[in-house]
């Protein structure tokens, strides 16, 4: 395909040409008909001699010679390093004293993969998926997330500040409104096709209290229109109970656990776990554990139906559960 701002196509091209060569025109007359240059009028008129009408092809602008290009002795020890020792740019350029830039495009001119796109326990690119429609399969996961003491945590006002309000009723408990912050919550999620997610903040992770959530998530997927067929968890020791597996067996759902110390399988939702930290558990300071769980609501709202996801090309998972309520809202 010809450049935008190319004056001529390649039937232009073979025009200009068969007019010089076959025809007999001169080279400046030929070029005064077809509004180019006498130089642009000779190229053309010079390769269709040549070549005839392959020649009016485009060329590679690729150099027949790079002399300033990384020889290929260094390029094979770039490439060594990154294989047996899974290093970065700037850590192989200190090793073998090169320019960090020079090794980037090293390892991209051979396509190499991303560190974040390998396993590094075993060096090999971690294989994506997604099922083709929702409840094919759902992720769930437990995210321990500490309390934040009445009067704010570290991150709202200092180290010091925060310590004292932790201490200073180091034997309350969570009340039903949640007033009293030393201890930890329990966040159960669910995340595979649609990203949609559903979430709970829950005192303990026992088995039990995950029973209960699911029944409550698949209330809400079913609500939404979507059946649940499958459901990925670790080896937590709830999801090992005879009571989980009694509940997703009665409604007649599959469940399948990750490999041991292989958090990737389950890395939708371990994704998920971290935007959930970022955007909302320690997106502000919060003065209080009861204000964080006030903004929950709000945020999983805006995740599910306006936040765009970039696995989604830029949409929201509500753009892939049609009938969601409060999509439009």
């Amino acid at each position: 395909m010809s450049h935008r701002n190319a004056p001529l196509s390649e039937t232009g091209r073979l025009r200009v040409a068969r007019c010089v060569v076959d025809e007999g025109w001169p080279l400046r007359r030929a070029a005064e008909r077809f509004q180019v240059s006498v130089s642009t009028a000779k190229r053309w008129a010079d390769r269709y001699r040549q070549q005839g009408e392959a020649g009016m092809a485009d060329r590679s602008s690729r150099p027949h010679f790079s002399p300033r290009r990384t020889p290929t002795r260094t390029e094979r020890r770039i490439i060594k390093v990154r294989v047996l020792r899974r290093w970065g740019p700037a850590r192989i350029a200190f090793l073998l004293g090169l320019n960090p830039s020079t090794v980037h495009r090293v390892l991209a001119r051979y396509r190499i993969a991303r560190l974040s796109h390998l396993d590094r326990a075993s060096g090999k690119v971690i294989r994506r998926y997604e099922r083709t429609a929702p409840g094919e399969l759902v992720h769930v996961d437990i995210k321990k997330l500490g309390n934040i003491p009445d009067g704010g945590g570290h991150r709202a006002v200092g180290r010091q500040a925060g310590q004292r309000h932790r201490t200073r009723t180091p034997d309350k408990t969570l009340d039903g409104n949640g007033n009293s912050h030393v201890g930890y919550s329990y966040l159960h999620n669910v995340d595979d096709h649609s990203r949609l997610a559903y979430s709970e903040i829950l005192p303990d992770e026992r088995k039990e209290t995950a029973a209960g959530f699911w029944q409550r998530a698949q209330i809400f997927f079913a609500d939404n229109g979507i059946t649940v067929q499958r459901v990925l968890t670790d080896n937590g020791s709830c999801y090992k109970s005879r009571l989980w597996r009694d509940t997703l067996t009665t409604a007649g759902i599959s469940h399948k656990r990750t490999r041991p110390y292989r958090p990737q399988t389950n890395g939708k939702v371990e994704r998920f776990n971290r935007t959930l930290l970022d955007e909302w558990a320690y997106a502000r300071p919060y003065q209080s554990e009861t204000e964080r769980r006030e903004a929950l609501p709000h945020w999983l709202h805006t995740y599910n139906h306006h936040r765009g996801h970039t696995a989604l090309a830029g949409h929201p998972p509500a753009s892939r559960v049609p009938n969601l309520s409060g999509q439009y809202t």
